[in-house]
C-alpha cells in the first residue's frame, strides 16, 4: 500500500505503531509510536490537514482501528480499511477456530504438547497458565521477558517459505499450531506445512470492528482514493 501511495505521488504519511524494532520503511515521510486515544488521533489529524484515512493495520489491532474510526468520524474524513482476506481452511487440514487465545489457552490443560506459538511476542503471556507444554515462537524482535518456561524463540521476519516451515516445524517436533486468523501470504506457509505434517491448527479468530469502507487489495483502495478526491493526505 505504502509503495503505491508513493509511487503515485501522492502526500502521504506512513504511521507505525512503534513495536517493532528496524522496521522496514517505505518512501514516505513516517512516524511511530501511539498517538493518545481517540482525542491524539483525532488532534493530530487537524494538526497535519489529513483528508483521508487508510486503516492498513493487522487485522488484530483492534483498538488502533476503532480509535480511527472513531476520530474519522468525529471529523466527517473518508476512511477505508485495507483488510486481508481471511484464511478458509481447506481439503486435508485439520483446524479449529476459537473466539480468543485466551480460550485456547484454558484448554491447554492436557499433558505436555510441542506447540508452535505463532502469533506474536505481545500474547505469549496468554500460556503462562498452561506451562508444561514446549513451547516454539517465531518472533521479529528478542521478547525482554520471556513468560512460559519451556519456550524455544525462532528469530525472523517474513515472508516465510513452505520448506523453511517444514523445516522449522520438524525441528522442533510440532504437534499443534496455535496462530492469529490474520490472512494474507507471508504468514500462509505454516497453514501449508501444518496440512503435509498432519498438525492440528487452531485459529483465533478476528476481533469485532466498526463498520467501515474495506477493501481485500491495494488497487481498491487505489480506486477509492480517485472516487474521493481532495487534497489527498493519508
Amino acid at each position: 500500500m505504502a509503495a503505491a501511495l508513493a509511487e503515485a505521488r501522492l502526500n502521504a504519511v506512513y504511521s507505525l505503531a512503534g513495536r517493532t524494532g528496524a522496521p522496514v520503511l517505505p518512501d514516505l515521510p513516517s512516524r511511530s509510536g501511539g498517538f493518545g486515544g481517540v482525542p491524539g488521533l483525532t488532534a493530530y489529524l487537524q494538526a497535519e490537514g489529513i483528508s483521508h484515512v487508510i486503516d492498513a493495520t493487522h487485522p488484530f489491532a483492534a483498538q488502533m482501528s476503532r480509535n480511527a474510526a472513531a476520530a474519522c468520524g468525529a471529523l466527517g474524513l473518508p476512511l477505508i480499511a485495507l483488510e486481508r482476506a481471511p484464511w478458509v481452511a481447506g481439503p486435508g487440514d485439520d483446524w479449529r477456530s476459537f473466539a480468543s487465545l485466551g480460550a485456547m489457552a484454558a484448554e491447554l490443560t492436557g499433558p505436555a504438547l510441542r506447540i508452535f506459538l505463532a502469533i506474536g511476542r505481545q500474547n505469549l503471556a496468554e500460556f503462562a497458565g498452561a506451562p508444561q507444554h514446549h513451547y516454539l515462537a517465531r518472533l521479529v524482535d528478542p521478547p525482554v521477558h520471556l513468560p512460559l518456561p519451556q519456550l524455544q524463540v525462532e528469530i525472523a521476519r517474513g515472508p516465510f517459505t513452505l520448506q523453511g516451515d517444514l523445516a522449522l516445524m520438524r525441528g522442533h517436533g510440532t504437534q499443534l499450531l496455535i496462530a492469529k486468523n490474520a490472512g494474507g501470504e507471508a504468514a500462509r506457509a505454516k497453514l501449508e506445512a501444518a496440512r503435509i505434517l498432519g498438525i492440528a491448527v487452531w485459529l483465533a479468530e478476528r476481533p469485532a470492528l466498526p463498520k467501515r469502507p474495506s477493501t481485500a487489495s491495494v488497487a481498491g483502495v487505489m480506486d477509492w482514493l480517485q472516487g474521493h478526491p481532495a487534497r489527498l493526505g493519508v
